[in-house]
């Protein structure tokens, strides 16, 4: 409950462009080739696609979520390794907020997600240097859905990846476009509930105290 309060309290907080809130969250694509070529959609009659397909790998799509903003990015990467996490922490508080006093990060336990992949990443004066700019917050156990980042993965699911899509570059280009689109209409996710709420519907999950 207590990791669940602090991250409903960080969303709470009014917007500061000194210590801007980003949420982050992963999830992999299965990249699937077609067997055979696609014919295409012809006036009257659908497109129709064989039911087989190659299986290519996986991509890893790491999301950024700045909720207050209504701005996201999304990166692709071959592997969801320690080291590709430290690099899009890096690229947030290098150059993303590279003015911030500390980067406001929300994020699920996963065990790559630690201060200690930017030690397996860079030197350990660089390491450090970006580990004091973040302020992080982790979600908790079984609560991704406290992460609105996971809310932002749903949308390009359904609306970027509910296809076959066979390599990572055609992922990129698909994503990309979704970002630009998404990002200039400016879209927010409005997020209501609170530690108030979350006493009320959730009382159970609380400990009783004599």
């Amino acid at each position: 409950m207590a990791a669940m309060e602090d991250v409903l309290d960080v969303y709470h907080r009014p917007y500061d462009e000194k210590r801007p809130l980003v949420c982050l969250d992963e999830a992999s694509k299965q990249l699937l080739g077609e067997v055979i070529q696609p014919i295409p959609a012809a006036p009257g009659q659908p497109g129709r696609f064989d039911y087989e397909s190659v299986r290519n790998g996986t991509a890893n799509l790491s999301m950024i979520s700045e909720p207050l903003l209504g701005w996201r990015a999304v990166k692709v990467t071959e592997r969801r390794t320690a080291v590709d996490f430290a690099e899009v922490v890096r690229w947030l508080v290098e150059e993303v907020h590279a003015e911030a006093e500390k980067v406001v990060l929300v994020m699920d336990n996963l065990n790559t997600h630690k201060l200690a992949s930017l030690y397996e990443a860079f030197p350990p004066e660089q390491a450090r240097r970006i580990a004091e700019r973040l302020e992080i917050h982790h979600t908790p156990k079984h609560g991704s859905w406290l992460n609105m980042a996971e809310i932002e993965l749903s949308v390009l699911a359904r609306q970027c990846l509910d296809r076959r899509i066979e390599s990572p570059e055609e992922l990129r280009r698909e994503v990309e476009a979704w970002e630009e689109d998404r990002n200039e209409r400016g879209v927010e996710v409005e997020w209501q509930f609170t530690t108030a709420d979350a006493r009320i519907k959730l009382h159970r999950l609380y400990p009783t105290t004599q």
